[in-house]
């Protein structure tokens, strides 16, 4: 049964910056709306109202903060071809600085790099970037990186070829950024989870995982905002549900069943309802696509009660709406504008803005200014029946196509801000004068009330992943019913697992590999932080010391490989075929900074009718990969553009062992790569197999494990060195 909260007035959103700036995606009311006034109302790129054009390849929202313009994109050709975050000066556009990064681990292309809008702290100053190689980076103003994190090495991030990459959300001392994951222990099924960092050190503060089976990979960007005393976070899944959690916690409010497949659009919310949207197969008819009002007040899982208006038959899948005075406007995916009575969902007009909707409108001035994919900027004057465009204008590539355009348009200013494939444009009126106020923060960083109840522990750092020696510190605060923070509280430690000895609330860790949990005990209250101890950067592993049908306690393993003991008793590495998914994934049991060393390997691929797989070894971020199909080795860094990649002809049986050794060495300012193969029983060759050289190195990264398996892969005797 669903218990209301008792509510207090109207929802109020975390405003985190007076609305010159534009701090992340949605504005600083996170709903798509800007205070701004004395907009334009027409533009061109010949140059009317045109204040600066930079170039630069975007394919989201910019941000806009301290009078600085910050944008993640892409740039280079072949093997140049590089992500790139930037800042310009927003008053002339002059670029300050420019911090270029590596592609690795991912099958999404070139032209989706970027995908991911930048989100910055009003406090800090800090901005944040999550790149589709799964690197989480945080600079300071100037383009120093204060902090990184690599997510797929050290949490099992899971991208796909679609590109969809989530936007982060920064609110009161977190950074929060969600995506899929598989990894290991309770984490090793594969989840959309979500990831608190503190936002200032990088350290992970909670994860929260509130639905249930993916049904895709999705991009939906959560809001913060406060209901009925509580601090939220509201955001669509992948399971096809919206939910809502404490956002100081990540404890789990409520859900809502919305669709059969993934959430990408991001939910608005207002007067304590949540506005969402779809484009698939509803649940309850067979209407494809709907746009819902849910009432936000409630806990558990909220049922179709709580569901106070619906708008069926819209396929708006990409936008997120916008609210403004009693109107909801969205964007439908045939790029028609549709605009909604936010308080029963009647429609009052349809207005369409081009062919392709997935750039999000921004209300400013009075006007809706609306990207169209290709490349059609247009400004709109909503009326209460109808619309009117007042101004549309497509941005030409050099070549005469139209430019791509997917990121929604930021307002700061004066001036609306939008990047492109063709460049960041700022348009406003020239003569007026241009100044920054001065960023204000009003995170509430609400307390607990003298004497409140604790009915929920949090331990920090809430999840470690690191290597054998040295020691670590945890401590532990208590939140009541509201997600407020009552403290720091005495609490009983105990740990479960082999990593290491506890004294007290530190652990001296242990000299080998292992993983397990740390809990902490206040009353009938226990919280969990999770502890991985990977192997050394000197390691040796022949699986003999692992029980059968368990996995090592490395990054992705989880039900993906297994250890197994073979007919003549020795113990194996095996890579099955996927029950369901994908067939292909890596594990990594190093942390992300290891640097110029060797990792060698026995393998075998067996046959399963026609099918064969391919199956390699993973340095720097760079793959050697046996391939059984092709019959080739390869090295290569980017599976989808194959950017320093290098092919050799090498034939190889199936059943057979063999051995693989992998180098890389960083010398300069490029990488030296090299490979070689043999079969086991024999000897090792002098000569390597295969060389590849790049000039765009991976300086560091984490060994692993590469496997494509259609068919069974056995890996054995591994080592690093």
């Amino acid at each position: 049964m669903l218990i209301p909260f008792v509510l207090f007035g109207l929802l109020l959103c975390s405003g985190t910056a007076q609305a010159a700036d534009w701090p992340s995606w949605r504005g600083p009311s996170q709903n798509g709306v800007s205070s701004e006034s004395d907009l334009i109302t027409e533009w061109s790129t010949e140059g009317d109202n045109l204040i600066w054009h930079a170039n630069f390849i975007g394919r989201s929202t910019p941000i806009v903060l301290n009078g600085r313009v910050f944008v993640i994109g892409r740039r280079g050709e072949g093997i140049g071809q590089e992500g790139i975050v930037a800042a310009f000066d927003a008053e002339n556009g002059e670029k300050i600085w420019e911090h270029a990064y590596n592609i690795f681990h991912t099958t999404i292309p070139f032209n989706r790099v970027g995908w991911a809008s930048l989100t910055g702290d009003p406090e800090t100053g800090y901005i944040y970037a999550h790149g589709v190689g799964g690197l989480f980076l945080c600079f300071d103003r100037d383009g120093e990186v204060v902090w990184s994190r690599s997510l797929t090495e050290e949490f099992g991030r899971i991208s796909g070829y679609g590109g969809r990459v989530h936007t982060p959300v920064v609110d009161e001392d977190l950074v929060i950024i969600s995506y899929l994951s598989s990894n290991w222990g309770r984490h090793t099924p594969g989840r959309h989870r979500y990831f608190a960092f503190n936002k200032r050190t990088g350290a992970v503060v909670w994860i929260s995982t509130p639905g249930g089976k993916p049904l895709d990979t999705t991009y939906s960007v959560p809001v913060v905002t406060e209901i009925g005393g509580v601090r939220m976070l509201i955001g669509g899944n992948a399971d096809g549900s919206v939910y809502a959690m404490k956002v100081r916690t990540g404890e789990k409010i409520w859900g809502f069943a919305l669709s059969r497949r993934g959430i990408n659009s991001s939910v608005v919310v207002g007067n304590n309802k949540v506005y969402a949207a779809h484009s698939e197969e509803n649940l309850d008819n067979t209407a494809l696509g709907r746009v819902v009002c849910i009432d936000a007040t409630g806990t558990g899982d909220v049922t179709a009660t709580h569901e106070v208006w619906r708008y069926d038959g819209v396929f708006a899948g990409y936008t997120s709406p916008v609210l403004h005075d009693g109107r909801l406007y969205i964007v439908d995916n045939s790029a028609n504008m549709h605009a909604l009575n936010a308080t029963d969902g009647t429609p009052h007009w349809i207005h369409n803005i081009g062919t392709v909707g997935k750039g999000s409108p921004v209300f400013a001035d009075g006007r809706l200014y609306a990207p169209e994919v290709n490349g059609r900027f247009t400004i709109i004057a909503p009326g209460d029946k109808s619309a009117e465009t007042i101004d549309s204008d497509v941005i030409p590539m050099p070549e005469g196509r139209a430019a791509e355009f997917y990121g929604a348009p930021a307002v700061a200013y004066g001036r609306v801000y939008i990047s492109t494939e063709a460049g960041i444009f700022a348009l406003g009126n020239k003569k007026a004068r241009f100044k920054v106020k001065k960023s204000k923060t009003d995170y509430p960083r609400s307390k607990a009330p003298k004497n409140a109840a604790a009915t929920h522990l949090q331990i920090i750092p809430g999840e470690i992943v690191t290597q054998p020696g040295g020691e670590v510190e945890f401590s532990v605060r208590a939140f009541d019913a509201q997600g407020r923070l009552i403290g720091p509280i005495d609490a009983e430690w105990t740990l479960a697992g082999p990593v290491g000895k506890l004294n007290g609330n530190k652990i001296a860790l242990a000299d080998k590999q292992g993983g397990g949990t740390l809990t902490a005990t206040a009353g009938d209250l226990t919280a969990e932080a999770r502890i991985a101890v990977l192997p050394p950067a000197e390691y040796s592993e022949d699986f003999e010391g692992f029980a059968a049908d368990k996995s090592p306690i490395w990054v992705g393993t989880g039900s993906k490989f297994k250890i197994r003991a073979l007919a003549d008793g020795n113990k194996v590495l095996v890579k099955p075929p996927a029950a369901r998914g994908l067939h292909r994934a890596n594990t990594y049991f190093g942390t992300p900074n290891m640097t110029g060393y060797t990792i060698q390997t026995d393998l075998l691929g067996n046959k399963k009718r026609r099918a064969v797989p391919d199956m390699g070894l993973i340095a720097n971020r760079y793959t050697l990969d046996m391939m059984g199909y092709h019959q080739q080795l390869q090295i290569r860094t980017w599976a989808a553009e194959l950017r320093m990649a290098k092919t050799v002809p090498f034939t190889w049986e199936t059943g057979t062992w063999y051995t693989m050794k992998m180098d890389v060495q960083i010398e300069g300012d490029k990488a030296i790569i090299r490979g070689k193969v043999w079969p086991r029983d024999e000897a090792e060759p002098a000569e390597w197999s295969i060389e590849a050289e790049d000039p765009l190195p991976n300086r560091t990264g984490s060994p692993g494990l590469y496997g494509y398996s259609p068919a069974e892969i056995y890996y054995d005797n591994l080592k690093v060195w």
